[in-house]
């Protein structure tokens, strides 16, 4: 473990173990903040009301009637998406008007954009195996011969 208290390896003191340090705090608070977001988003209420949202901006009372839950429910989960950042209320009369704000739905999907290169991956090597297994199956019906009739 370095002087700094943080293990590591040790190259300057003041240059690389606090760069290090600093880099290692950074990568922590990201993952708990994306952990936090897959946890606000883990809930099925929750999922619905920001599939709405992601269409137009909605009133309390609409979302209610759209997704047939309680008022006092609607409250609650708009309040959790609101202070995580994910939606973002405006005052239009005697109603608040909830929209999505894009910021964390952004930083779930680049995390995720990791997972989805992979399965690209996978998904095209699949595909050309398929591809090749059709071929050699259609070569090998053009070469074999007919079948015999018998008269």
């Amino acid at each position: 473990m370095g002087r700094s208290g943080v293990s590591g390896p040790t190259v300057n003191y003041f240059s690389f173990s606090f760069t290090y340090a600093l880099t290692r705090i950074y990568l922590l608070s990201y993952i708990r903040s994306v952990e936090t977001a897959f946890q606000i988003v883990a809930e099925p209420n929750r999922r619905a009301i920001l599939s709405l949202l992601a269409s137009s901006q909605q009133s309390v009372g609409e979302i209610e009637r759209r997704l047939h839950m309680t008022q006092p429910t609607v409250s609650k989960h708009l309040r959790v998406l609101r202070e995580a950042g994910f939606v973002e209320s405006t005052v239009d009369a005697q109603r608040r008007l909830y929209r999505l704000k894009p910021g964390p739905l952004q930083e779930l999907d680049a995390w995720l954009a990791q997972f989805r290169r992979f399965w690209e991956a996978q998904v095209d090597a699949l595909e050309r195996h398929l591809d090749r297994m059709e071929q050699a199956e259609q070569t090998a019906q053009t070469k074999s011969p007919p079948p015999k009739r018998k008269p």
